[in-house]
């Protein structure tokens, strides 16, 4: 043979050893290893061998991933989070992504709960930290505002849905609530709080009479703000229904269910929440409240009702008026609507 026919010989084989481990090397840097999405909880007290099994069920190659995470020190450099495993990802972004902590947020839906106990053990679920840890640290977020509790910090929560981190940590989360809180209070907001004569406490209890009575619709928000303030300054007893159902889940500690009907006998529950027994506002909100309740509050409808009935033809809306007997023919219609459907609780 030749001695450029040995030569041609020499230069293929080390071409093809040269383009066999590239390939591999390719393939395992930057190959898809990814065998099908989802997410990957990674915590504070994760080591390497934890997070391997955590990744490796939407993996095609467990020991590939491991070598390339050691050749990038992962296994001693890590950030804790929540990472969403995307389809075509290869091991060097998977690994950069978890070194730098690049994790995906996940959405928060805060409702009207009774209490921010009860959000607290929602949230919970969410995030890194238990239901324990997030309430001692809110409360303390509270004390340090000298306030009791951190249900004295109701009033920041607006019902809506946010973004957080599941590393999030209750002072983070409680910083973006209290921003939007003072960002909210404007100005204009606050020179309309002055001429209602009322406190901040009080704005936001009539606020959540105002998002319970309406379920949360904006359509009669005004009006039923406009009739609370008429009652309230006319010295009558507000007689709101969800203050009853308040009032009888705060005796309980909120471990039953709310009540789905008022009867008689609930009107009587002592507490200066049940607006039927107390006079006056309550003390604090009964739930959280959406940005429109706290509007529609401070900018009430200037109308002359004292009354007002769920209407049984017109789901979710109300009858108002301001004359009694009217009133209680309302009341009657409904009650025989409730019997109809065998609401008895």
């Amino acid at each position: 043979m030749k001695k450029s026919g040995i030569v041609l010989i020499i230069v293929f084989l080390i071409f093809a050893v040269g383009s066999f481990f590239g390939y591999q090397y390719y393939q395992k840097y930057y190959g898809n290893n990814v065998e099908k999405e989802g997410y990957v909880l990674i915590p504070h007290s994760a080591n390497f061998n934890s997070i391997l099994d955590s990744i490796s069920p939407y993996l095609n190659n467990k020991k590939q991933f491991a070598e390339v995470a050691k050749s990038k020190s992962m296994d001693k450099y890590f950030s804790a989070g929540r990472y969403r495993i995307k389809s075509g990802t290869n091991n060097t972004d998977l690994v950069n992504m978890i070194k730098a902590g690049n994790q995906t947020e996940n959405t928060f839906r805060i409702g009207d709960f009774f209490t921010v106990y009860q959000m607290v053990g929602r949230v919970a679920l969410k995030t890194e930290l238990d239901s324990l840890r997030f309430a001692t640290d809110l409360n303390k977020i509270a004390t340090d505002k000298g306030l009791n509790n951190a249900e004295d910090l109701k009033k920041y929560f607006f019902i809506d849905s946010y973004n957080f981190f599941w590393t999030v940590t209750p002072k983070e989360f409680f910083k973006k609530f209290e921003d939007d809180y003072n960002g909210f209070w404007t100005a204009e907001r606050k020179a309309k709080e002055q001429s209602l004569g009322l406190s901040r406490d009080q704005i936001y209890a009539l606020a959540s009479l105002v998002y319970k009575e309406t379920g949360g619709k904006p359509d009669e928000m005004k009006t039923v703000a406009g009739l609370y303030l008429n009652r309230h300054r006319k010295g009558m007893k507000l007689q709101s229904d969800p203050t009853v159902i308040y009032a009888v889940s705060k005796a309980n500690n909120f471990q039953d269910e709310p009540l789905k009907r008022v009867f008689f006998k609930h009107l009587r529950e002592p507490s200066p929440y049940n607006t039927y027994f107390s006079a006056g506002i309550p003390p604090g909100p009964i739930c959280m409240v959406d940005k429109n309740s706290v509007d529609a509050v401070l900018n009430a409808e200037s109308n002359e009702f004292i009354y007002m009935c769920a209407d049984p033809k017109r789901f979710g809306l109300h009858k108002f008026t301001a004359n009694a007997a009217e009133h209680n023919e309302n009341a009657k219609e409904y009650q025989a609507w409730l019997n109809s459907k065998n609401i008895t609780k």
